[in-house]
């Protein structure tokens, strides 16, 4: 093998390892924070133990048994199933036809803009605040706004009422398109213009061009948007802890929440909260996998 065989090799080998010496801070920060907070998560899930974490108790899968047997973590589960589905479907329709009509230069397209993505920006808690006291039953700008045109009838307890509660959620989830907004007119500005310039001279109009050029043009956004919402339905909270509290009763429970109310309820809950956790992580995990699969970039074959 001659040296300059070896040279190439040995610089590949060098460029190595000096990028592992630049890396090995934030390696070193993920190990701790990231991997040792996994392996005691997993380790707690199986003891029983109170916030204070002192004087375990071992019980093995005993939190896992009592979890799965638990019908409103079933609840909770489907519950962030439904209103991760509703959001999907309303940011793949309403989401998608906004970014378009934003991205054709309509007039006031700031205005809008500012409207739709600013709720993307807003603390979630803050969204959620705003919705719970607009539809308060005494004093809710919903309710009040009813009974000042002579409607009072139509006045509800919109958050205390199991089906409106949930639809009151549901708005919430809905209301929060902003981040599909924002990918879906990132990748229209990257659209190449010639499918949709001889689209136009054949006489295609506005919306056979959405319908069979532009949307399926956008597969890859579009699988992005479903898993990237579905992936925050899991991670959720003040959207419904600020609103319902996953009220009444557990009909607006969510993991999220689920989780919140064990953590600081007292008692040796740590560990069957902790079990809770460890059931979220792999669900996200999963969801993060079929991510990373579903958006990979194809390999180019060697000609």
């Amino acid at each position: 093998m001659s040296s300059r065989t070896r040279t190439p090799r040995k610089k590949r080998r060098s460029d190595w390892l000096l990028g592992l010496v630049f890396l090995s801070p934030l390696l070193v920060i993920y190990a701790v924070y990231y991997l040792y907070s996994i392996v005691f998560l997993g380790q707690t899930s199986l003891q029983k133990v109170g916030i204070s974490l002192l004087r375990p108790v071992e019980v093995g899968f005993d939190n896992f048994v009592l979890l799965f047997t638990d019908p409103v973590f079933g609840q909770s589960i489907l519950n962030n199933l439904v209103f991760a589905a509703i959001s999907i479907a309303v940011a793949l329709t309403i989401g998608f036809f906004i970014a378009v009509s934003l991205s054709t230069g309509v007039r006031g397209r700031k205005l809008f803009y500012l409207v739709f993505l600013l709720p993307a920006l807003m603390p979630l808690s803050l969204v959620a605040t705003i919705f719970g006291s607009m539809l308060q039953e005494r004093f809710g700008i919903l309710n009040e706004t009813l009974r000042a045109v002579g409607l009072g009838d139509l006045a509800q307890s919109w958050l205390t009422t199991p089906g409106l509660a949930y639809g009151a959620v549901i708005l919430i989830f809905c209301y929060l398109i902003g981040l599909p907004i924002m990918y879906y007119t990132a990748d229209l500005s990257a659209l190449p213009t010639s499918s949709l310039e001889a689209a136009l001279l054949d006489g295609a109009g506005t919306f056979r061009i959405m319908r069979s050029i532009i949307y399926p043009m956008m597969k890859t956004t579009h699988i992005t948007v479903i898993l990237a919402l579905l992936l925050g339905s899991f991670r959720a909270l003040e959207q419904v802890l600020f609103s319902t509290d996953g009220g009444p009763g557990s009909t607006t429970e969510i993991v999220g929440t689920y989780l919140y109310g064990y953590t600081n309820s007292g008692g040796k809950t740590i560990g069957f909260a902790a079990a809770a956790s460890v059931v979220v992580l792999l669900i996200a995990l999963v969801i993060s996998l079929i991510q990373m699969y579903a958006t990979r970039t194809p390999r180019k074959e060697k000609a």
